[in-house]
């Protein structure tokens, strides 16, 4: 990255397409100084922040450890809850976690699931109703799982762990789906119009790594994975709020990338306006566009010529 995190605010956004030609960022970008681009998606935002950051990330220990702090001296996999839908091509996953599930229903959901994960050697944990866990005997050998925003809408078959090593996988997974599949949490959802849990989305899987690196100061945020990583590095950590966003400053991460566009105009626009009419501000978008925005930019008047 060409501006270090310690010199601006930094300002994680979605993706610069998802920004309408009307939105009232688009006015705020013609005057910044365009950066060179960061990465590209969820992990890759990540990596921008937490160098060394990749798709072998070990998610399920640095979660497990935030959520509960017993994930030393055993190997991790994340097991969220999913929902997968047959079409004419294949199965695909429409959602991972977010799910509207309560504990209850999640435990509920868990309990016919346990003896099968305990027959093949591993503990399901329920951390949180949208993060599931599954604790297996440190250094066990996982093939490669994708995370979630690398299968989200696509087929399950491209994703899935492949050849013999995944085949004790799939077969599980299998086992956990025609389980869920009828399930009375599932059917009580259905008539509340709920999309059904009739899937786990494993991935994330390793072991507690040596600590992490970063030259942020302190990151606003409601996703478990960034404040896990913050707490990696003993890093202060803030829930997202207009008012922890409008006291935010120089080396803070307020991140926003899962929020619709739409929703940033309308509910964060004048705590932003504020922040960026104060002070430097590098905006990150998830389709990996950056753009440094200082508070003197507002007097480069001939850039918004014609607009």
């Amino acid at each position: 990255m060409s501006a270090k995190p310690e010199q601006s605010l930094q300002l994680w956004l979605p993706a610069l397409a998802h920004f309408e030609p009307d939105h009232p960022l688009r006015d705020w970008l013609v005057r910044a100084d365009r950066l060179s681009d960061g990465h590209v998606g969820y992990l890759g935002g990540l990596s921008d922040y937490f160098p060394g950051i990749d798709a072998s990330l070990p998610a399920a220990a640095i979660t497990r450890e935030f959520l509960a702090g017993d994930a030393a001296d055993a190997t991790w996999l994340s097991a969220d809850p999913a929902w997968v839908q047959p079409d004419m091509n294949g199965v695909r996953l429409l959602a991972c976690g977010q799910l509207q599930l309560s504990m209850d229903d999640a435990q509920a959901l868990a309990e016919p699931l346990i003896s099968v994960f305990d027959e093949a050697g591993l503990q399901l944990k329920i951390s949180t109703p949208d993060r599931w866990h599954l604790k297996l005997p440190v250094d066990t050998a996982l093939p490669s799982f994708a995370a979630p925003e690398q299968a989200l809408g696509e087929d399950l078959s491209q994703h899935l762990p492949q050849g013999a090593e995944g085949r004790r996988w799939r077969v599980l997974l299998n086992e956990v789906q025609v389980l869920l599949h009828q399930h009375p949490v599932n059917a009580q959802r259905r008539t509340q119009g709920l999309a059904p849990v009739n899937s786990l989305w494993l991935w994330g899987g390793g072991s507690l790594p040596d600590p992490l690196k970063s030259s942020l100061h302190g990151v606003i945020s409601d996703d478990l994975l960034l404040c896990a990583l913050a707490r990696r590095v003993d890093m202060a950590q803030q829930a997202r709020a207009p008012e922890t966003v409008a006291a935010a400053s120089s080396g803070w991460l307020i991140d926003l990338q899962d929020l619709p566009a739409s929703e940033i105009a309308s509910h964060w626009w004048p705590t932003l306006q504020s922040l960026l009419g104060r002070q430097s501000v590098v905006l990150h978008f998830a389709s990996a566009e950056r753009w440094q925005r200082k508070p003197w930019h507002r007097w480069r008047i001939w850039r918004g010529a014609g607009r």
